[in-house]
C-alpha cells in the first residue's frame, strides 16, 4: 500500500478534518479490499469445484493448505507468526477444516455455487444468536424477530420437493453453523493474535486434516491440464482473500464491511450460470432474499445500538470532565 502523498500547509486543511479525510479514505480502501476478496473467494470456489471430480476432497484439501501456506508465506515476505493464544488458534483452524470439507462434499456432490452461497447466508444470523453465549452480547426483541424470519427464509429454501431438498443442504446447513463459530473465534483471536498468524495457520491445518479424510474421500486420480490451473488458482485466491479481509478488517469497521459478504451470491450464481449452466430456483432465490433481508436489518441495528453506546459513554465522560460548580451559600 501506497502511503498518501504530503502536500503543502499553505493545503492543508485543519486538523479535525484532515483526521476525518484520513478515515474516510481508509474506509474506502477497506471497502475495496474486502470486495476483492470475496472476488478472490468465488474464483477460488470455482477452481476447487471444478478440479473436485479429478481429485477428490482430501487432496483438495491438502493441496489448498500447501498453496495457500506458501502464498501467505511469499505476499507477508515471511515475517514471524508467533502464536498467542495457541489453544484457540488450532481450535478455529480445525473447526474451519471441518467446514471445508461441507463444502467441498457439496460441490462434489453437484451442488452449485449459487445455492451453496444461498445457504451460507445464514451464518450472520447464527452468529447473531452465539455471540450471546459466546461473547456475551445482548440481543434485542427485534434482532429475534428480524433471525427468526431470516430462518423461515431458509425453509423457504430447503423446503420439501425444491432443488435444495436434498442431503447435501443438511450438511451445509451444519457447517455454515461451524463456520459462524469460527467467526466469532476470529473476532476474539484479533485481540491477541495477528491476521497473518491466523490466516498461516488456518491454511497448514488443511494439510493435516486432508491426510487424515484420506481413507473417507481417496484420491481419485491425477488432474487435467485445467485442473492443475483450477489447483493453483485455489491455493493462490484463497491464501490472498485471507490476507485482503485481515487488512481489510484493519482499515474499516466491521460494520461497514458486513454487507459485502453478500456478494458472493451474486458472483457464485453468475459464475455458476457461465461455467455449469446452473440456474437457481425461484425458491432459493426467495429464500436467500428473506436471509439476506434479514440480515442487514441485523447488521443495521447493531450498528444503532454500538452508535448509542458510543454517544452514551461519550455524554458520561463530557459530564465527569466538566468541573462542578461550588454551592452558593446563602
Amino acid at each position: 500500500m501506497s502511503d498518501h502523498l504530503a502536500k503543502g500547509s499553505a493545503a492543508m486543511p485543519s486538523a479535525p478534518d484532515r483526521s476525518e479525510a484520513g478515515l474516510a479514505d481508509d474506509a474506502l480502501r477497506g471497502i475495496g479490499l474486502m470486495a476483492a476478496g470475496f472476488l478472490l473467494v468465488t474464483i477460488a470456489d470455482a477452481a476447487v469445484k471444478w478440479a473436485l471430480p479429478e481429485i477428490g476432497v482430501a487432496v483438495a484439501m491438502i493441496l489448498r493448505g500447501v498453496i495457500g501456506a506458501i502464498t501467505v508465506l511469499v505476499l507477508t515476505g515471511g515475517i514471524r507468526f508467533h502464536a498467542v493464544n495457541r489453544r484457540l488458534l488450532a481450535g478455529r483452524s480445525i473447526l474451519h477444516c471441518v467446514v471445508t470439507v461441507a463444502f467441498y462434499l457439496a460441490w462434489f456432490q453437484g451442488m452449485p455455487l449459487g445455492d451453496s452461497y444461498a445457504v451460507a447466508a445464514m451464518a450472520p444470523l447464527a452468529m447473531t444468536i452465539l455471540a450471546i453465549p459466546l461473547l456475551g452480547e445482548s440481543v434485542g426483541w427485534r434482532r429475534w424477530l428480524s433471525t427468526l424470519v431470516g430462518f423461515c427464509g431458509v425453509l423457504v429454501m430447503v423446503r420439501p420437493g425444491g432443488d435444495l431438498w436434498r442431503w447435501e443442504a443438511a450438511v451445509l446447513l451444519a457447517g455454515v453453523g461451524f463456520m459462524a463459530i469460527t467467526r466469532i473465534w476470529t473476532r476474539m483471536l484479533a485481540r491477541t493474535d495477528k491476521p497473518a498468524t491466523v490466516t498461516l495457520w488456518l491454511m497448514l491445518a488443511h494439510i493435516p486434516m486432508g491426510l487424515a479424510v484420506l481413507p473417507i474421500f481417496p484420491p481419485i486420480g491425477w488432474p487435467s491440464w485445467s485442473g492443475c490451473v483450477a489447483i493453483l488458482l485455489l491455493g493462490l485466491a484463497n491464501g490472498a482473500a485471507h490476507l485482503l479481509f485481515a487488512r481489510a478488517f484493519a482499515l474499516a469497521p466491521v460494520g461497514l464491511l458486513a454487507p459485502f459478504e453478500y456478494s458472493t451470491l451474486v458472483t457464485g450464481t453468475l459464475v455458476g450460470v457461465l461455467l455449469w449452466g446452473d440456474v437457481p430456483a425461484w425458491t432459493t432465490v426467495m429464500g436467500a432474499s428473506i436471509v439476506v433481508s434479514a440480515g442487514l436489518y441485523n447488521l443495521h441495528r447493531a450498528r444503532l445500538r454500538a452508535r448509542e453506546a458510543h454517544e452514551a459513554e461519550a455524554a458520561l465522560s463530557k459530564a465527569e470532565a466538566t468541573p462542578q460548580a461550588a454551592p452558593v451559600i446563602r
